[in-house]
């Protein structure tokens, strides 16, 4: 795996080394106080840089008209299953470097990370998973333990693909109408809360199927935030689904982020029926953009399949 960073400015080389910094401070206070033997023995094996950044091509572009600015994408490989945990272990890593790059400001591009295991990111591979496949192509070891290779890809057969990415389409789509259906409903009987959670399962829907149909992986989690900017990586279109131009918007996006918990369980939870039409707007076009680019992407695989006999 490459491990130089030649092609970035060095502005964004120091950032990285800030970044893995951060976390390494921040991981080894959430495993400090150890009394099991596995928390005691608790590692990380490596930081690999991956997306935009490792390949070339990414957008530095905040201040534009199109506002669009690409992540720094971050694979973290651990040697536990259980420190994968990501309110357990990372949760303070995650704070802080939001914190550095919208309060004080010593960080300038924002930054996701996902933890797995280096059993999971091989069986990934082992399985064909297109993201952990472009990550062993493409990613850039920022640090590791040792110079231990991850396994070679053994890509599925083209009609394994497309019997997969048919799958998952066929699974999430009707997962998110059936959010959007119940969101509506709730929007006629004037229940905010309940709506807005609704809506927040049917975006978390159409997030999970095109990182699936397309990479056949997503992360498991809820957060929003998170998911949008995995999703954003795959195609510019996606990037264009939710208004970013003034504070009033990207609040009503942060509502639609919070309702998977406190829509159900925080009495301090307030969000508008004027907010829910329009957040519902863009879900819907959020809904038509996924079904066009997996609709694309299954197109691909149908054609790879057909090549192949």
């Amino acid at each position: 795996m490459r491990t130089d960073l030649d092609h970035l400015p060095r502005a964004k080389q120091r950032e990285l080394e800030r970044i893995v910094q951060i976390l390494f401070e921040e991981f080894g206070d959430a495993v400090a106080i150890a009394t099991s033997d596995w928390k005691k023995q608790a590692r990380v094996l490596k930081v690999i840089l991956y997306g935009s950044h490792a390949r070339g091509g990414w957008v530095d572009e905040p201040h534009t008209a199109k506002g669009y600015q690409s992540d720094f994408d971050l694979l973290i490989i651990v040697n536990h299953d259980k420190l994968t945990d990501r309110v357990e272990f990372w949760s303070t890593a995650e704070d802080r470097l939001n914190r550095e790059l919208a309060v004080t400001r010593t960080l300038r591009t924002p930054v996701n990370f996902i933890v797995h295991t280096l059993q999971e990111v091989n069986d990934g591979l082992a399985h064909g998973r297109y993201f952990f496949m472009d990550i062993a192509r493409d990613g850039i070891a920022l640090y590791q333990s040792d110079d231990s290779e991850l396994h070679q890809p053994k890509p599925k057969t083209p009609h394994a693909a497309l019997d997969m990415a048919r799958e998952y389409f066929e699974e999430w789509i009707p997962s998110a109408a059936s959010f959007l259906k119940g969101y509506r409903f709730y929007m006629q009987e004037g229940d905010w809360k309940k709506a807005a959670f609704l809506l927040h399962q049917a975006t978390e829907s159409l997030l999970h199927c095109v990182l699936l149909v397309v990479e056949f992986y997503t992360p498991h989690v809820h957060n929003l935030g998170f998911l949008r900017a995995q999703a954003e990586r795959l195609d510019i279109r996606l990037v264009h689904v939710w208004p970013n131009d003034n504070r009033k918007q990207r609040g009503m996006f942060e509502k639609l982020k919070e309702a998977y918990v406190k829509a159900r369980y925080s009495k301090h939870y307030r969000i508008s029926e004027e907010e829910l039409v329009w957040l519902g707007e863009h879900v819907e076009e959020l809904g038509r953009v996924v079904h066009v680019i997996c609709a694309e992407r299954i197109a691909q695989l149908e054609a790879t399949a057909r090549d192949a006999g």
